[in-house]
This record gives C-alpha cells, sequence and structure tokens, in this order.
C-alpha cells in the first residue's frame, strides 16, 4: 500500500476562545475551568458553543428540517481537492460573482471543495466584520451544476449577513451539500494541489459542528 507523505500543512481554523466572535444570536463561547491538578488530581476545562462557533460547517439541516443532520453526512464530503478562489478586492458587502469565478471554471469539477479567499478573516475584533462579501445565487447555482458539494469561506456568513434571503444556504439545503464558514488563512495557501480535510465532530441530530481545517500539500 502507497502511503502519502505530507509536504506541507496550512492550518485554515480560528482559534477558539471566550472572545470568540459569534453570529448575532448565537450562544456565547467560554473555556472554563471545570477541575484542576490540584484540587481534583487532574485538569479538565469546559468548553460552551454553539455548533456553527469558530470555523465549522453547516449540514442541510441547518437551513431544513427535512435536512440531513451533521452526523448523517458522509465522511468523504469533508476532505478534498481544493479550488482556491481569489477575491480579496471585495469591499465591505459586495457580492462574489460570475465574473469572478471566470478565471476558474477550467479547475472546479465535480466533487472539488471550493474556498473562497476574501481575507474578511483578518476584521474580526471590529464592526466591519460582519459586513463582509458574500456569495451570490448565482455563483451558488453554477458551483451546484458544476458538482461541487463543498464550499468553505473566510467570513462569519457565505450569505449576506443581516439580510432577509439566504440563497446559499437555502441552495446547499435543499441540494444535500455542505457550506464552511470562519475559515481563515486562504493567504498561507501557496501551492495549486491544496487537499483540503474538515472532519466534523460526530454529534448527533445537529446542524453543523465545529471543525480543524487544514490543507495539505502531498509530496510528489
Amino acid at each position: 500500500m502507497k502511503r502519502h507523505k505530507i509536504k506541507k500543512i496550512v492550518d485554515l481554523s480560528w482559534e477558539f476562545t471566550s472572545e470568540t466572535p459569534i453570529y448575532p444570536g448565537d450562544p456565547e463561547p467560554s473555556v472554563e475551568v471545570a477541575t484542576t491538578l490540584e484540587v481534583e488530581g487532574y485538569n479538565l476545562s469546559r468548553l460552551v458553543m454553539g455548533t456553527q462557533t469558530g470555523t465549522h460547517v453547516d449540514a442541510p439541516y441547518h437551513f431544513s428540517n427535512e435536512g440531513a443532520k451533521i452526523d448523517e453526512m458522509e465522511l468523504d464530503f469533508f476532505l478534498g481537492d481544493a479550488v482556491i478562489v481569489r477575491v480579496t478586492d471585495k469591499k465591505a458587502e459586495e457580492e462574489i460573482t460570475m465574473e469572478d469565478m471566470k478565471p476558474y471554471d477550467h479547475l472546479i469539477e465535480p466533487g472539488k471543495i471550493v474556498l473562497f479567499n476574501t481575507n474578511w478573516y483578518k476584521k474580526r475584533g471590529t464592526e466591519e466584520f460582519f459586513q463582509h462579501p458574500y456569495v451570490n445565487g448565482e455563483v451558488a447555482q453554477y458551483l451546484v451544476d458544476k458538482g461541487v458539494r463543498f464550499i468553505g469561506i473566510d467570513t462569519i456568513n457565505a450569505d449576506k449577513t443581516g439580510g432577509t434571503e439566504f440563497p446559499v444556504h437555502d441552495l446547499f439545503s435543499k441540494e444535500r451539500l455542505m457550506i464552511g464558514e470562519n475559515w481563515a488563512y486562504f493567504d498561507n495557501i501557496d501551492f495549486d494541489d491544496a487537499y483540503v480535510i474538515a472532519i466534523p465532530m460526530k454529534v448527533v441530530g445537529t446542524d453543523g459542528s465545529p471543525v480543524r481545517a487544514i490543507a495539505v500539500q502531498w509530496e510528489d
């Protein structure tokens, strides 16, 4: 059996702390001391978070009561070859459009993971963080038609935050596809053959899960 050797790993995940930014209305995160070595004989922490806190993936159930829950999604959804769409020139609340997709059309194939690199993650801790660029409905439909099963974006929402419509989430829920949000560091992927791995927790009956997302470059 041939084993692949890893040439490089890029972490695509946020750090999780009690100050991790959340989508308005989500549970407040916290990291607390539960027991200590001095008192109980071992160190243990208590984590409080929502399923959509930090770097995470959305299951179809997030936007559809009939949609698959995170534990019902096949694991092969969460790893695969990636295409990084560089849209770092986008301004606040600007759409990612079909014009932005044209340079990548020949790379986007069935089963590919598409990552949208806006660099908006660098605005965490500011009000502008919530006024991020977002994917428009036409692009979402294009990706579905191309056979893409998973998209990731380095903003808190693939759709517009503060809006009343969620075309990307609605479509991906309907088509039983995956969305990753609050990812980061796509700008550190300096190779063309990125292989992405983002395995969720095996939480039963939920709309999503935090992940530790990475991009791997394999040795030739």
